[in-house]
């Protein structure tokens, strides 16, 4: 069932245990709406908790909260009357909702590919950042914002917007994150720590760069990293920013293979729809940033996801 903004609201005032979790392989966006919501929650005398089922990168350690976030266990489920899967369909939370035993279960996203499949859905495409929808909420509950709060939902919102450089910032967006400022945001201490990478890291960087590929006559780049090498390297974060760049390049693609027939893709495009390439394989995200996941062996997926992408390069020329 599609909610409104103050449904959504209403759905999480009523609830008073809540588990709160996010995609696997989480960015800013995901741990800062997922904390941000927890912090408010817990303001409003609410037991709150996020579980997330994968590794959180040490960087987000300057977010208060990332100390007591969990792996779901699915030997030892929690119960609780409200499940929140936020910034992504239910389908991409691993073992999370096998682990949570919930009475009701809300989907609260920004991604114009969610599938509204959950029991709730409020869905905001037009917002940068699902921390951008856990603000507006701050506007609809019996809220007082705190430093705690603000941290994380501006983590959310300037991660997701590339630091308030790309094409999804609003001047919603700014004002959201102008206020976060008010309540004791300091955008430096946020972008340092996040910006922190161990040697091996930058190292692995060099050596990604060194990878890259071209294809669709220039107008495509890539980073193709086999099993070996994705299980090798520390932190694949930063390598599509750096190969986005490139001049004439309409969409970046980094593809990491996890296991012997599963590859990760990210694509960032410069206006290309990449979310329309995406859910080809199961995948979405927005216009500009999307991603899926292949289930075939390395070689395979990269040719499939060239072509993919070659097409629909072709098709807006």
């Amino acid at each position: 069932m599609i909610v409104t903004l103050s449904e959504t609201a209403a759905i999480l005032a009523s609830a008073q245990r809540v588990v709160i979790t996010a995609h696997e392989n989480p960015d800013g966006d995901a741990i800062g709406s997922s904390l941000g919501l927890m912090h408010m929650l817990r303001s409003l005398g609410k037991e709150a908790c996020v579980l997330l089922d994968d590794d959180i990168p040490a960087i987000f350690s300057v977010l208060p909260g990332y100390d007591i976030i969990r792996r779901p266990d699915e030997k030892e489920p929690v119960e609780a009357d409200l499940l929140v899967v936020l910034d992504t369909s239910t389908d991409r939370t691993g073992c999370t909702l096998a682990a949570v035993k919930a009475e009701h279960l809300l989907n609260i996203d920004h991604h114009q590919t969610n599938d509204n499949s959950a029991e709730y859905t409020y869905v905001a495409p037009g917002r940068a950042a699902t921390a951008e929808i856990i603000y507006d909420l701050t506007r609809e509950l019996p809220v007082k914002l705190t430093k705690d709060m603000a941290m994380c939902i501006y983590t959310g919102l300037a991660t997701d917007s590339g630091f308030f450089r790309f094409s999804n910032t609003t001047s919603h967006t700014m004002r959201a994150a102008a206020e976060m400022l008010d309540h004791g945001v300091t955008p430096n201490v946020i972008s340092e720590a996040l910006e922190q990478k161990p040697y091996q890291t930058v190292r692995d960087i060099g050596e990604a760069i060194e990878m890259a590929e071209l294809f669709a006559d220039g107008h495509a780049a890539g980073i193709f990293l086999d099993e070996a090498t994705t299980a090798r390297m520390k932190s694949t974060e930063s390598f599509i920013g750096m190969i986005r760049v490139i001049e004439g390049v309409d969409i970046a693609v980094v593809m990491k293979a996890k296991e012997k027939e599963l590859c990760r893709v990210s694509m960032r495009s410069k206006g290309i729809d990449v979310s329309k390439i995406a859910l080809q394989f199961g995948g979405g995200g927005h216009t500009r940033a999307a991603g899926c996941t292949l289930l075939m062996p390395f070689e395979d997926a990269k040719r499939t996801i060239c072509e993919a992408i070659s097409k629909a390069i072709w098709e807006n020329k």
